[in-house]
């Protein structure tokens, strides 16, 4: 019955039939009323047939007839209000139902029905919401960002100002933002942009910073991460998992790529590179960055058995948070993590009993047995493993004995499941021996956000892959240019790699000119090698959110 109203509406939000007996009804009652006893206005509302807004009744009207109350839902512009009342809004989403109305009012239902959402949106409160949790971790504001050693997966930014130059590239600009990347070109923009999509110099820089070199490169694999990729790696073809030979030409190939990069590390032609196994990640950095004046190698996370198979090679290490946070018990009373905290106190327990025996009364007490100590150690080794605790330190000329090991290393390839046989990956800014250039992806979206004034448009763009330290510096660099100083953007590590961001203990004060005529010809831009040769600062985190306006940041980690 009801779908053969004309005019039917399935939300019922505006029924012209209840609307038509309001009226009725309305007018009704305006005829029984006396002419004299309704005001002029309230006359020709009735007269034109016009929903009532509800009128205050005063007490003792017509005799006997009781006071009617206000409706709280009623606007009148007549009714009185104080100077300093502050609008109280509803939640967006949320409304209160008011309470049953007399029959002279029911008119005005619908019309607080369709007002309701207006005053909700204009009353809302100017000033944005910020919880503690954000606002305490937002320092003070300024022009560069801290250096970030983290892998990113997706990077996204959002911004007032579209970001459609970063689409389609013309094949010229694509061919010349690849000839500046494989020369190292110094591309230098202005610091505003005024029409970006006219910009032939902004879109070639933009295609430059999007380049990657990887090795293996498999078209029907997705090579990074490689931490947790067994279930995305289900059920994709590997020729190698069950052929050696193919296995060991892999190998092969994967070694000559993995010395060819070590060597133009210590050259300093490269700038740094990592190594992603199925188990942990390792970070190469040159002399120079990240305040070190010698070659250094991160590896996250590590566990018990890698850690002696290391030192059975002769590779010296060391575990920097361990150590830290041991140094900061012992100066500040610090307190530690349980592994981190026991296996300190194992090493104080055989000091303590070393200097009973000098004391001559180690007879007197009952010391555990040599086996019970060793049983404890390896437990509270084993607790530290996988976590970002158990990051490993390399130094000096130990990393060419590591990069002997890692080639030598049979567990650094599974033997089963889907990444069986499968050489670990090689991520590096520049180009190497057996490498494959590779493009980060890039996709801009549009869209309409609700705001105080309505809808407003709101721009984002999406890059995704392994988005590494120089490729973060030198994207934001030319955002900078092209957005006018103001953009946003959400960045999703991953999450092994954020403890690559450790302070290095303390070492030789290197002087910045001559890092900086030293790592010249590394392939980074003079304001990115700035910035990687800082020391970090970010510790076991990364970087997750950044807010840029009139060309000042906010980042959060």
């Amino acid at each position: 019955m009801a779908l053969s109203v004309p005019g039917y509406s399935p939300s019922f939000k505006r029924p012209p039939e209840i609307l038509r007996l309001r009226r009725k009804r309305a007018r009704s009652h305006g005829a029984a009323a006396s002419p004299s006893s309704e005001p002029a206005p309230r006359r020709a509302a009735l007269a034109a047939g016009l929903p009532l807004r509800p009128f205050p009744v005063a007490a003792g009207r017509g005799g006997s007839a009781p006071a009617a109350r206000r409706n709280p839902f009623a606007r009148l512009d007549n009714w009185p209000r104080p100077a300093a009342e502050h609008p109280i809004t509803q939640p967006r989403g949320q409304r209160e139902v008011p309470a049953p109305l007399s029959d002279s009012n029911q008119a005005n239902d619908l019309l607080w029905e369709e007002m309701l959402p207006e005053r909700t949106v204009n009353e809302l409160p100017q000033t944005p919401h910020v919880s503690f949790s954000e606002s305490d971790n937002l320092l003070p504001k300024s022009t560069e960002l801290p250096v970030d050693w983290s892998i990113k997966t997706r990077l996204l930014f959002t911004s007032s100002q579209a970001f459609t130059w970063a689409d389609h590239l013309k094949a010229q600009e694509e061919a010349q933002g690849l000839v500046q990347h494989c020369r190292a070109t110094e591309v230098t923009l202005p610091q505003s942009i005024q029409d970006p999509k006219l910009s032939t110099e902004l879109r070639c820089a933009f295609q430059q910073s999007l380049v990657y070199w990887l090795h293996p490169a498999l078209s029907w694999l997705s090579l990074f991460p490689r931490i947790g990729a067994d279930r995305k790696m289900a059920g994709k073809t590997s020729l190698w998992s069950n052929d050696e030979t193919l296995q060991h030409v892999l190998m092969s190939d994967w070694s000559m790529s993995f010395t060819s990069l070590y060597n133009l590390l210590k050259s300093k032609l490269c700038p740094y590179f990592y190594v992603c196994t199925y188990q942990f990640t390792v970070l190469f950095r040159a002399a120079g960055l990240a305040g070190s004046d010698v070659i250094t190698a991160l590896i996250s996370p590590t566990t018990r058995g890698l850690r002696e198979a290391m030192k059975n090679e002769g590779i010296e290490f060391s575990l920097p948070l361990i150590e830290e946070n041991a140094h900061k018990k012992k100066a500040y009373g610090t307190s530690l993590g349980h592994g981190e905290e026991q296996a300190i106190s194992d090493e104080d327990e055989e000091e303590s009993f070393s200097w009973l025996e000098e004391m001559g009364v180690h007879d007197k007490i009952k010391k555990p047995d040599i086996l019970s100590i060793k049983l404890r150690k390896e437990k509270h080794e084993v607790q530290m493993d996988h976590r970002p605790e158990s990051v490993v330190l390399v130094k000096g000329t130990n990393t060419f004995t590591l990069l002997n090991f890692l080639i030598n290393c049979k567990s650094l390839v599974a033997t089963s499941g889907p990444q069986a046989g499968l050489p670990p990956t090689l991520l590096s800014p520049i180009a190497f021996r057996g490498a494959t250039m590779q493009m980060l992806k890039v996709r801009s979206v549009n869209v309409k956000t609700q705001a105080l004034s309505g809808y407003q448009d709101q721009f984002s763009l999406e890059i995704a892959g392994p988005v590494m330290p120089h490729a973060l510096h030198s994207i934001t660099r030319l955002l900078q240019s092209s957005q006018s100083g103001s953009f946003s953007v959400g960045l999703y590590p991953h999450e092994p790699t954020a403890v690559f961001n450790i302070c290095l203990p303390p070492g030789k004060v290197l002087d910045k000119e001559v890092v900086h005529k030293e790592l010249a010809n590394c392939g980074l831009h003079p304001k990115t090698l700035e910035q990687l040769s800082q020391i970090p600062l970010l510790g076991k985190s990364s970087l997750r959110h950044v807010e840029m306006n009139d060309y000042l940041c906010n980042w959060r980690s």
